[in-house]
């Protein structure tokens, strides 16, 4: 059994109350990124010391500066059907919801993939609600394609219901970046009474969607929770342990962890759910999911505020998505009085106002997808974040994409302060050959030339 319900709470149980010596023990080896045990992570989880817990913040942060460098990668969600057979209790497109479901045509999907486009995205995530009359396989492949050939959209994530190897191969021939699953709870009692008469309430089918991806030659993989329906400790736990029999089966485990907080939508009450957590609480949960897993991305969506998702930036965050609409086809420039969005959202800044954010507490807004299409996926993405490697191509890649981002969509004020900005990161590149090639295409992009890359 992958995830021993039992197993977990007792770790926990025994983690309840650790000394102030045994978490210093802890920090001591997260600090130098050594694999901790499960008891550890639950220690960690069950710090109390405010001394020790700002510890565990800054070491979260030192771990991700460490390894991914400054930059933040951007991308954005882009709904194409609303149409669902599920009654999941926590979701505005849940079957009992009446209201007006659409889904987009191709020439819609067209439009939608060259708005996002117009707001310099260059990384989406396709959500599709799960509707196997409405949108079957072949809508979803086919929307795939109608985005990669119509936009310069570089990287199409995929968060569908969980399905058969034989519909995972059609997403793996399309070229999918990572297929994104939320096992929503871990907690198989909580699954099931959140999710009613649905076809998503096959708890072990869902649970094992990954195997089937794996088999059918995904490797790349994106976990996720909805915090709020069980406890978090209990959560936090699963993820890992999760993590690790991927890693054991297929050599390679989650590229990233989405970290959704429960929110407001249509069709259900906030106190009907007892386990939403604070926002101590919260920022407790991603930075130990940074020590625990030091390599893994950690994604961080406009359900958050503007305030919490800058401080957690600081602290292990290293994608978020900007200008997010989670209406279907709400990237469109008219106003429509029929939108129905799936959860309420906290930051509605605007693409631009969120990378200048960025740059002003100097990080860098990146846009990149070289690993994507240079094949550097699964265990070999892997392999190159434990050694090293890859931040010595992270923020380079970063820089690039954000000098085609500013002088692509900047005015002429944001052009000139963002290029200082570019070349003075670049500077600090420690590589003497990397960083004479980057300004040499940093140069190359402001005079015309696009997608450059290491």
């Amino acid at each position: 059994m992958m995830i021993d319900k039992n197993y977990i709470l007792d770790v926990l149980n025994k983690a309840s109350m650790p000394t102030h010596d045994e978490i210093e023990r802890v920090l001591k080896k997260s600090e130098n990124r050594e694999k901790l045990s499960h008891i550890e992570i639950a220690m960690l989880l069950n710090a109390s010391e405010d001394g020790q817990v700002q510890k565990i913040y800054n070491i979260a942060g030192k771990i991700k500066e460490e390894i991914y460098g400054s930059r933040v990668v951007i991308f954005a969600p882009l709904y194409i059907s609303n149409f669902c057979v599920n009654n999941c209790t926590y979701c505005g497109y849940r079957r009992d919801n009446i209201f007006s479901r659409k889904k987009l045509n191709t020439e819609e999907i067209k439009k939608q993939a060259i708005n996002l486009e117009k707001l310099g995205h260059k990384r989406i995530a396709l959500e599709v609600g799960e509707a196997p009359v409405e949108t079957p396989i072949e809508y979803v492949v086919d929307s795939i394609k109608t985005i990669y050939n119509n936009s310069s959209i570089r990287r199409i994530n995929v968060n569908i219901a969980a399905t058969t190897v034989e519909e995972y191969k059609l997403l793996h021939e399309v070229g999918i970046g990572t297929y994104i699953l939320f096992q929503e709870t871990y907690d198989r009692e909580r699954f099931e009474t959140v999710h009613p008469k649905s076809l998503k309430g096959d708890y072990d089918y869902h649970l094992h969607a990954f195997d089937r991806a794996f088999e059918a030659g995904i490797d790349d993989v994106g976990a996720g929770v909805l915090f709020g329906l069980a406890d978090y400790k209990f959560e936090v736990l699963s993820l890992i342990i999760h993590n690790e029999y991927l890693e054991e089966k297929y050599g390679v485990g989650f590229h990233t962890i989405s970290v959704p907080r429960l929110k407001k939508a249509d069709g259900m009450k906030l106190e009907d759910y007892p386990h939403i957590i604070d926002d101590e609480q919260f920022k407790r949960v991603v930075t130990v999911l940074r020590l625990a897993v030091p390599y893994v991305g950690l994604i961080l969506s406009t359900r958050e505020t503007k305030d919490i998702r800058e401080e957690l930036i600081k602290h292990g965050v290293s994608q978020i998505s900007a200008g997010s609409k989670t209406d279907v086809g709400g990237y469109h420039e008219e106003v429509l009085e029929d939108e129905h969005d799936q959860f309420e959202l906290s930051d509605e800044r605007s693409v631009m106002e969120v990378n200048m954010d960025l740059i002003a507490k100097g990080f860098i807004p990146s846009y990149c997808t070289a690993c994507y299409r240079k094949g550097r996926t699964g265990d070999r993405f892997m392999s190159l974040a434990k050694n090293g490697t890859i931040g010595l191509i992270c923020e380079p890649n970063a820089l690039m994409t954000l000098t085609e981002y500013i002088m692509d969509y900047g005015d002429s004020s944001f052009k000139e302060s963002g290029v200082q900005f570019v070349l003075e990161h670049a500077e600090k590149i420690k590589n003497q050959k990397i960083k004479d090639k980057l300004i040499e295409n940093i140069n190359r992009i402001i005079n015309g030339e696009r997608d450059l890359f290491f």
